[in-house]
């Protein structure tokens, strides 16, 4: 049985990015989006999210579908290309900020730990380096224990010597976690350390 599916979604702006797009993962699957600008990568990203409303197509996810469910019920994590962490929260409230449970500072610790970045808990984003500020922002991911991870393009947004560190080491965390997890990219470096199926967009889909 499938964990996740994206059921027959057609979707577009001012002209269709895709038509009838259907695939599916099984729990702690792992897909890469491949695709040029323009062909909907992110797209489809921002309607599993909920961020864009679905008109067309249904989305499951854990036996429910939740193609009407606001984006904050959905239980989905989503990892920027810019981050977005709260310029005015230390590293550790960034990643309490979301967690429900009564022991949430410990939880975080130990997710920070966990990301070699315990030591960084008091620092605020903007003393950070990039490679750091991405683990800070996956930490606050993983804290809320989500049912599928988004990655949007999670390293374009570092330099080149620090990138392939940075993605192997996350990469191997995620897959240690055996989280399920699709991730968009144009870097088929990042799909053979992700050790994912992958998923081809173009402009005319």
């Amino acid at each position: 049985m499938n964990y996740f599916e994206f059921k027959n979604v057609s979707f577009g702006y001012e002209k269709p990015l895709f038509t009838n797009l259907s695939f599916s993962l099984k729990q702690g699957e792992k897909l890469a989006i491949l695709g040029e600008s323009g062909s909907g990568k992110s797209t489809i990203l921002k309607l599993i999210a909920g961020f864009n409303e679905l008109k067309q197509g249904e989305i499951f996810l854990d036996n429910e579908n939740i193609s009407k469910i606001p984006a904050y019920k959905r239980n989905i994590g989503f990892l920027f290309q810019d981050y977005a962490l709260f310029p005015h929260l230390n590293v550790l409230e960034n990643v309490m900020f979301g967690i429900k449970d009564k022991d949430k500072k410990q939880i975080a610790l130990d997710i920070l730990n966990s990301l070699d970045i315990k030591n960084l808990f008091n620092s605020y984003p903007k003393t950070l380096s990039g490679g750091q500020q991405q683990r800070v922002a996956l930490a606050r991911c993983i804290a809320q224990k989500p049912k599928l991870l988004l990655l949007d393009e999670p390293f374009c947004a570092l330099d080149a010597n620090l990138r392939s560190s940075v993605r192997t080491f996350v990469l191997d965390f995620l897959n240690n976690l055996n989280l399920t997890c699709i991730m968009v990219t144009h870097d088929l470096a990042d799909v053979n350390a992700f050790k994912s199926s992958v998923l081809k967009l173009s402009c005319n889909n």
